[in-house]
């Protein structure tokens, strides 16, 4: 049966994460029953990861099959006529059967914001952490540093964890500042659960100078959750971007970063 690659993106504050669940709102139960009446049956999607409630993502990658006759134009902007406005379906592809949206992934990338000022944001409210208190991004990009290769993030897992390992790789950290907004962006194989709010919480306390940055390392040596910095709220976290090989021919993530 031939099978579709399709990039969502999505507000995730009403929604209780990608997963379907019995009595919630989520965003896999949203697009396929969109795409189960496009496809004129029922379809299920599968996506590259399951975003946490209120998370957001402006690059999440899914696939479904389907033997229903539709070109990529039908099914665009018949799953997006039927979807809530708090999701859309950005692009669709033909894939060959051997495409999975989570294990032919390469890599990932989190973008998570905070907004910083000495009064409550309005606009930002549900897309970025908002802290009275200024960061000083270059000691945080330093502290960083230690965190790049592969290592045990044991000390950055929720303990809801299901992953059989805590090995991940991590490609690269990025910390970006425009005006009030400090935009994280964490690239990596793939990411243990509350991975990058984790982590983010331990370099906002290195950002603030309660800590110092050799923190990070001890942190990551140490291996236990329990002595690093408390989880990062989820509004501020979006699924940026999810890199496959080039022989999928899929749109290249979009660039530059999203505020609000």
């Amino acid at each position: 049966m031939p099978r579709l690659a399709v990039g969502v993106e999505y507000d995730g504050t009403g929604f209780a994460g990608w997963q379907s669940q019995r009595g919630a709102r989520t965003i896999q139960a949203a697009v396929e029953s969109a795409v189960s009446k496009v496809a004129a049956a029922p379809v299920v999607v599968h996506a590259a990861g399951r975003t946490d409630t209120g998370v957001h993502a402006s690059g999440q990658v899914a696939h479904f099959d389907s033997g229903a006759a539709r070109t990529q134009r039908q099914w665009l902007l018949g799953i997006n006529s039927l979807l809530p406005n708090d999701v859309a379906i950005r692009w669709v592809r033909s894939v060959p059967a051997d495409f999975d949206a989570r294990r032919t992934a390469l890599w990932r990338r989190y973008r998570y914001l905070v907004h910083q000022s000495p009064v409550r944001p309005a606009l930002s409210r549900m897309r970025a952490w908002w802290l009275t208190d200024a960061l000083e991004c270059a000691t945080m990009r330093s502290a960083a540093t230690a965190w790049i290769g592969e290592h045990d993030f044991s000390a950055f897992r929720a303990a809801g964890c299901q992953s059989h390992t805590p090995w991940r790789c991590v490609h690269s950290i990025e910390v970006h500042e425009l005006e009030d907004i400090v935009a994280f962006e964490i690239t990596a194989n793939a990411f243990l659960y509350h991975m990058v709010r984790n982590l983010v919480g331990t370099l906002v306390e290195i950002g603030r100078h309660r800590q110092p940055p050799e923190w990070a390392n001890e942190l990551l040596q140490g291996r236990n959750r329990k002595l690093a910095a408390a989880t990062a709220p989820a509004a501020g976290l979006s699924l940026a971007a999810i890199g496959y090989p080039a022989e999928y021919d899929l749109p290249e993530p979009r660039g530059g970063l999203i505020i609000v």
